[in-house]
């Protein structure tokens, strides 16, 4: 299964093409209204993945926010009731998905979803290889994380990269090189914690950063634009 995470950044190209696609289908309602459009694109997002990652993030936010020790964290995990920090953090992640989408489409940056989607899932491919995993027994991501190799990550990385370049100029060096030493931050903290990565871990990880970026995306749109003059996926 590990010989998938070189594609990890296809995946995340061919989702933001189609959450960008719902974007432009939306944003031509009469009237401009974006805040629908955003809505479309967020709720197109979770029926697409099936929330897995969101999963992952409610989880991840109850463990690290209820447990105290590296086993009670991974037990709460484990558990397949959301608590409080799973539903702020559900809540919270929607909601700025939700901002950054409306701003996106409002200014015509739609790159920069499909961008968020490329990057958010290559930095699975960071942790992967560069963790161990944390949960004693089997779990989903075991045979993803215990047969990586530095190959994997770095063919992730090139293919990343080119489709940046196409997709997004010169700035979208700039947008995976951000997402790379954010993921290098939230490896570190997991392994201090827990002492590695497990699956929730990694769909948090994609929630978080996917949802940071977008954010910054819409927030730098101005200054990133300069950067955008050439790109071959004209989007």
């Amino acid at each position: 299964m590990s010989d998938a995470l070189p594609w990890f950044p296809l995946v995340g190209c061919l989702l933001g093409v189609m959450l960008m696609g719902l974007a432009r289908a939306f944003s031509l309602v009469p009237g401009g209204w974006s805040e629908g459009a955003a809505g479309a694109v967020l709720v197109g997002g979770v029926l697409l993945t099936r929330g897995f990652h969101l999963d992952g993030l409610a989880d991840w936010a109850d463990g690290f926010g209820g447990g105290r020790n590296r086993e009670q964290i991974l037990a709460i995990m484990k558990d397949s009731h959301v608590g409080a920090f799973g539903v702020m953090a559900l809540v919270l992640v929607l909601l700025s998905k939700w901002v950054a989408f409306s701003h996106l489409i409002e200014m015509g940056s739609f790159h920069w979803i499909v961008s968020a989607c490329i990057v958010s899932r290559t930095t699975l491919v960071e942790l992967a290889v560069c963790l161990p995993y944390a949960r004693p027994g089997s779990g989903t991501a075991k045979p993803f994380v215990d047969d990586a190799r530095s190959y994997h990550r770095v063919w992730s990385l090139i293919l990343a990269l080119l489709l940046l370049l196409a997709v997004s100029g010169p700035a979208g060096a700039v947008v995976l090189t951000g997402g790379w030493i954010a993921s290098r931050f939230l490896g570190f903290w997991f392994l201090r914690r827990v002492g590695g990565v497990t699956g929730d871990l990694l769909g948090a990880c994609c929630e978080l950063i996917e949802t940071g970026l977008l954010l910054s995306c819409a927030a730098a749109s101005h200054w990133l634009a300069q950067f955008t003059s050439w790109r071959v996926m004209l989007i």
